[in-house]
């Protein structure tokens, strides 16, 4: 027999055990989501939308299903419009990714319902691109340095950093009607005409949303935007910056006019009182073209290379750093906003900036969810470098601040590093304030009812076997009478995760129908492969803790 046929016996439309990664599993998606817009996000990109609210072809409208969150989600997201810290510690499979994903519909509802006070997610999860272009420049520098000693030059800053060029040019992008880029970590809605409303916005705002793009855009666009951002937003550029620039244009005119007048030649006409008069006036001109094409540009050129000095995960170069600088200053911005110095001052309020400009079109709150800090190239799952990354931002004044939450999923091996932490560093992390799960647990009881729930979500209950009543096929339908629900409760408590729960059960699913013939009929499973499977799988999982399995 094969799955396939067992599944069809039972009504089941997939395979409810098969997903191991929360982002790639559609049923997931399905219990996540609610209704329609579960369905079109587990058909994928381009699907047609299905009749009604239900989850595949074939499944008949219905109530939504039940989510599959863990205990502590509430905890972890907390109220949306005035946002709290979290901080998860868990194993691998434990269910980190899946809450953020739940996090992400959770706020989407949230939006929904309340579209003046809004929350914007931002999800800081593919570290790749920042820790690549942080390393890469530390890198030129100190060429011994191993990559552990360069992450260890992390600096909160730096994840400031990071966070501000996830979320400015999306917003520029929209401003600028480029329509969607490259970023997915994003997801803004500024409405059908965003370019007019911020025109509406106070000149000191506008300057604060030219300041933010010259700063954080993307490199490859950054000083071509900013000379566009500035028209769009009608910024005039400053009398004393249009008096220079009408100086260098014209201001070799009094000295022609002079000479003309006088009708001297050179270089004999230079000896006359008109002659020198006009070398005067020519003199003068070029010291102001000195300055303006000289100096100034020399000026801006520094501004810049102390901008990429310090801006170490955006890869720019002075030149596209000083053609920014020169917009700036230009409009009348005040360039002691830069951040060209290691102070967390000025980071911080350019973090205040991206939320005033967020609140003129709806956003009120903002949260940060920090994941999968185990998986960047640079890091491989090692302990040491996931410290020197992540302890930067554990800083009660980051983790505090109004309006802002940082939902941070972090691998277990970062609490076993917490606990040999030294009482100063709890002094300044505080984080008996920050909503601490100490590790994200699975009972038995709770793996029963999500694989329960995942069964549910795959079911047709109009093609269930008979004495099924019509109702979705739960867990224990599928084992011999003599297996209990408390016998499946205890074998799924000794896999601790979802995803070794679904381990052991497709396992179990996979070892009966390789055992048994189709014409046999044996729909249930026997209580002997299920010892049998608990047993070898429990052996896996003690291995894996341990260090010596892969998976």
């Amino acid at each position: 027999m094969n799955l396939t046929r067992f599944f069809d016996h039972w009504g089941i439309t997939e395979n409810p055990f098969r997903g191991e990664e929360a982002r790639q599993d559609p049923v997931f998606m399905r219990l996540g989501v609610r209704g329609a817009e579960g369905a079109a996000l587990a058909a994928g990109p381009g699907a047609p939308a299905q009749a009604g609210d239900g989850a595949r072809p074939g499944t008949p409208p219905g109530p939504a299903l039940p989510r599959a969150a863990h205990s502590d989600f509430e905890k972890i997201a907390g109220d949306f419009d005035r946002p709290s810290t979290s901080i998860v510690f868990g194993e691998k499979g434990s269910g980190k990714t899946a809450i953020r994903l739940q996090l992400a519909e959770r706020v989407g509802e949230f939006n929904r319902a309340r579209p003046r006070g809004r929350c914007l997610l931002v999800s800081y999860d593919d570290l790749n691109p920042t820790l690549d272009r942080f390393a890469e420049r530390q890198g030129a520098t100190d060429r011994r340095a191993s990559v552990t000693d360069l992450l260890k030059r992390l600096r909160l800053v730096d994840h400031i950093d990071a966070l501000l060029a996830l979320v400015v040019p999306p917003l520029i992008d929209a401003l600028l009607g480029d329509g969607p880029g490259r970023d997915s970590a994003v997801d803004l809605e500024l409405g059908a005409e965003p370019w007019k409303a911020v025109r509406r916005l106070p000149p000191a705002r506008r300057r604060d949303v030219l300041l933010l793009q010259a700063v954080y855009d993307r490199p490859d666009q950054a000083e071509q935007r900013t000379r566009r951002l500035r028209r769009r937003l009608r910024l005039p550029p400053r009398p004393v910056a249009l008096l220079w620039d009408a100086l260098v244009l014209v201001g070799w005119l009094p000295a022609a006019a002079v000479l003309l007048w006088t009708s001297t030649g050179l270089p004999s006409g230079l000896l006359t009182p008109y002659g020198s008069l006009a070398l005067a006036l020519a003199a003068a001109w070029l010291l102001v073209l000195a300055k303006r094409l000289g100096w100034d540009r020399l000026a801006w050129l520094r501004a810049g290379h102390r901008l990429r000095r310090q801006v170490r995960v955006i890869g720019r170069g002075d030149r596209s750093w000083g053609a920014s600088v020169r917009q700036l200053h230009a409009a009348g911005v005040d360039l002691s906003a830069l951040p060209v110095t290691d102070s967390d001052d000025q980071r911080y309020a350019m973090l205040e900036r991206v939320r005033a400009v967020l609140a003129g079109f709806g956003y009120a709150s903002l949260i940060v969810v920090i994941d999968r800090v185990d998986e960047p190239t640079l890091i491989s799952g090692d302990p040491e470098r996931m410290r020197a990354m992540v302890w930067p931002l554990l800083n009660n004044k980051f983790l505090q601040q109004p309006g802002v939450g940082i939902k941070m999923l972090l691998p277990i091996e970062l609490r076993h590093a917490l606990f040999r932490e030294s009482a100063a560093f709890f002094q300044e992390a505080r984080l008996d304030k920050q909503n601490l799960i100490e590790r994200l647990s699975w009972t038995g009881s709770m793996l029963y009812d999500l694989c329960n729930a995942r069964l549910a979500a795959c079911s047709d209950p109009a093609r269930a076997p008979a004495g099924i009543s019509g109702r979705p096929v739960t867990l224990l339908d599928l084992f011999a009478e003599d297996v209990t629900r408390q016998d499946l409760v205890e074998a799924l408590d000794q896999m601790h995760q979802p995803r070794d729960a679904f381990k052991l059960l497709y396992q179990c699913l996979l070892e009966h129908c390789s055992n048994v013939t189709e014409d046999q009929a044996q729909w249930r499973i026997p209580r002997l492969i299920l010892e049998t499977v608990k047993k070898g799988q429990a052996e896996r999982v003690r291995q894996l803790y341990r260090g010596v399995r892969p998976a």
